[in-house]
């Protein structure tokens, strides 16, 4: 029963994070997040979904993280990501291929909406304790190697997506700013509430 409990809150956490990132590459033109920059500018250059690039570069992460922590691949991680990347596609294809938002007031709210939801879905998925998708796991490999805080291991996690975006001319804007400093706090906001939620869950069914 626990297990089926973790596996639960790993999708609905998922369904709910992507549902959020995807209202935010809706509204790209004000800017998104470092890595979905990159994933966006790659699938308007290059071609595929922005889905399967999600999937690629998590891939080569799963390499990149191996070699900066000298282990083995995390494999298990690739699923994780496959899941995010089949995800995104799939929200991308439906529900915000129906609509387009132009006036600026609505694409700011989309987008501060698109964060929280971000924030909601991400603090749910962590409490399964799954593999983490390699993006989150090359934080803390830049982490282990470098042996820097957290902060500093993020934001070297960020501009290392950001430096390609920025050469293929993806979506960066005042709107990758805001990201980069919010979905942090929006996932502490939700995080405390479904760490509890969990424990009751567990202890309920143990």
């Amino acid at each position: 029963m626990k297990f089926t409990i973790r596996l639960l809150f790993f999708m609905i956490g998922l369904t709910i994070m992507t549902f959020g990132v995807c209202m935010t590459i809706k509204v790209a033109d004000i800017g998104v997040g470092s890595w979905d920059a990159l994933n966006v500018a790659l699938t308007e250059r290059v071609g595929l979904s922005v889905g399967k690039w999600v999937m690629i570069d998590g891939a080569i992460l799963v390499l990149v993280n191996a070699f900066l922590v000298k282990r083995r691949p995390d494999i298990l991680s690739l699923l994780t990501i496959i899941v995010i990347g089949l995800l995104v596609d799939f929200w991308l294809d439906t529900v915000f291929n129906l609509f387009d938002v132009e006036q600026l007031l609505a694409k700011l709210a989309m987008l501060l909406v698109g964060i929280l939801i971000i924030g909601f879905g991400a603090s749910i998925y962590l409490q399964a304790k799954f593999p983490q998708s390699p993006i989150d796991n090359f934080m803390l490999a830049i982490k282990e190697r470098f042996r820097v805080n957290l902060m500093l291991a993020k934001t070297i996690g960020e501009i290392t997506a950001l430096i390609p975006a920025f050469f293929l001319n993806g979506p960066i804007s005042y709107g990758t700013i805001i990201i980069t400093f919010t979905v942090g706090p929006a996932i502490q906001l939700f995080f405390p509430f479904f760490e509890k939620f969990m424990q009751r869950l567990q202890t309920k069914y143990s």
